[in-house]
């Protein structure tokens, strides 16, 4: 991994009712081991690893917060978190949880966007974010499904500094990037029509997989839902699942170069 810019998704984890089947879950499918640290530090936060390196991490949910979906949450890197959650207030996000330090490693928080979006902020310490990425068994793409495209393009740019580039600009399929071709870093697009209207908006994850239809096909036979069937697009062959306790996460094989 290059250094992770400012304004860069720079992480992600899984808050899940059963840790112990979301582990088994994603080493099956993705190859992952674990590293679970110091419990009165910590909490018992798990890191996953892809070949040694880190690539996400697992959470035991808060047992009184039943009926909460389990979710797999996008960071975005931050350097200075008091400042980033003041200007998020100021551009009409709200505050999920306040700057906490995380000892030894870091300071994190969690907002959400005008539109609804939770994300998570990460001031590096320690954890200077992903180890690997965009290799197989690892995130490959961050993207914002947003309800309210504009509102969510304008928080994050004035928030983080977004330098976004436009895709499409159609009524059937808007979509802008962060940063320019090889150089952007996600993704946001208007998913006014796509998501159902009990749905949020919502941060995606795409796993990069060598082959998208085993991938579908293992995640179904330990358990999987199929959320959005296997697909060729322009970025490569993708898919959408729920995991075996319904967080949804997505996969992708890149095209061939």
């Amino acid at each position: 991994m290059t250094e992770i810019p400012a304004g860069a998704p720079c992480w992600i984890d899984l808050m899940t009712a059963d840790p112990a089947r979301a582990k088994e879950f994603y080493t099956a499918l993705f190859g992952w081991t674990y590293e679970t640290g110091d419990v009165e530090k910590y909490g018992g936060y798990t890191t996953a690893l892809k070949d040694g390196k880190s690539v996400a991490g697992l959470m035991q949910s808060n047992p009184d917060d039943a009926g909460h979906p389990d979710v797999w949450s996008t960071y975005l890197r931050v350097d200075d978190i008091d400042a980033t959650v003041a200007a998020a207030t100021k551009a009409g996000g709200v505050t999920y949880l306040a700057p906490m330090d995380v000892p030894e490693q870091g300071r994190m928080a969690m907002l959400g966007d005008p539109a609804g979006a939770a994300v998570g902020l990460w001031e590096f310490g320690g954890h200077t974010g992903f180890q690997a990425h965009s290799v197989d068994g690892a995130a490959n793409w961050h993207e914002l499904w947003t309800k309210d495209y504009p509102a969510a393009l304008k928080f994050y740019q004035d928030v983080f500094g977004w330098k976004t580039a436009v895709m499409s600009d159609t009524p059937e399929f808007r979509y802008s990037t962060v940063g320019e071709g090889r150089d952007s870093v996600a993704g946001v697009m208007d998913a006014s029509r796509e998501l159902p209207e009990q749905a949020p908006s919502s941060w995606q994850v795409y796993f990069q997989v060598d082959d998208a239809d085993a991938a579908v096909a293992t995640a179904l036979s330990l358990g999987a839902t199929v959320v959005q069937p296997a697909q060729d697009t322009p970025f490569g062959r993708l898919a959408g699942l729920t995991d075996p306790t319904g967080a949804l996460f997505k996969v992708i094989q890149p095209p061939p170069r």
